[in-house]
């Protein structure tokens, strides 16, 4: 019966944990480029069983192996692109493709897929509560003139007008977003705002690859709020029925303590 109550209690504890994810994940479904995560369990102190006689202990039989505990063994983070949805906000930009854009912060490189920028007050590109955009030379990218076009290498360029005569123009670039892609996504770390840091380095995406820049679009988040629902219900339900046996295995031993003691 004692082994009972490690059962639930970490059943308890797992569970709990788990709804934190969920709810996280819930809470984000409206954040561009938002990556869902899913916690995975384990258990430990696994110990073998064995049968023996009630007066003779030689050759025990071994009948299985059981565990006492269950905990959470990682977050994992899934990847997968979320859909595109069109905005027309000329800030706001989404990666068709593996790749992510790169964040400048005090911390160093952060690494994000929420391609819904603004300008700050000195008309850097920028990540809101984050950092500035880096372009592909490694420096921020200034917006002077928002009259820009983009296409799908992440090139910003702003036409201007040279001759006022003639109508001669040029084209001048703004920048060019920076866009990277890693050999190993589990070990990048999530961060607040949906951004990454890795100590990887860095593998630039250029126009061979088949990853694009979509203008006035962001990515949405790939949680689906049905598959959460569900699995939040599972994880309440699972949570509930642990609290309700842990409580039967109280008044159990209650009663042996007050009842059978007696005796």
């Amino acid at each position: 019966m004692y082994q009972g109550f490690y059962n639930l209690t970490s059943g308890m504890l797992t569970q709990s944990r788990n709804l934190n994810v969920i709810s996280n994940n819930m809470v984000n479904i409206q954040t561009p480029g938002y990556k869902k995560d899913t916690m995975v369990s384990t258990t430990f102190g696994e110990e073998m069983l064995y049968r023996t006689g009630r007066t003779n202990k030689e050759e025990p039989v071994p009948l299985a192996t059981v565990s006492k505990i269950r905990a959470a063994d990682r977050t994992y983070v899934n990847y997968n692109q979320g859909s595109f949805k069109e905005t027309g906000g000329i800030y706001d930009f989404a990666l068709g493709g593996n790749g992510f854009f790169v964040i400048q912060t005090d911390a160093g490189n952060r690494y994000t897929r929420n391609g819904s920028f603004h300008v700050d007050e000195e008309g850097y590109l920028s990540l809101n509560g984050v950092g500035r955009v880096l372009g592909n030379d490694g420096q921020p990218i200034q917006i002077d003139d928002e009259n820009f076009t983009v296409d799908d290498q992440g090139t910003l360029r702003v036409t201007e007008i040279t001759d006022d005569e003639t109508g001669e123009t040029q084209e001048r670039v703004l920048g060019t977003l920076d866009v990277v892609d890693f050999a190993d996504y589990q070990a990048l770390h999530k961060e607040d705002y949906g951004v990454f840091s890795t100590d990887q380095a860095p593998v630039q995406l250029g126009a061979e690859d088949d990853t694009s820049v979509l203008w006035k679009t962001v990515e949405g988040s790939n949680v689906d709020m049905v598959e959460e629902m569900t699995a939040m219900m599972t994880s309440q339900r699972a949570l509930q029925s642990a609290a309700q046996v842990l409580r039967m295995y109280d008044q159990v031993m209650g009663k042996a303590v007050a009842d059978v003691g007696r005796l």
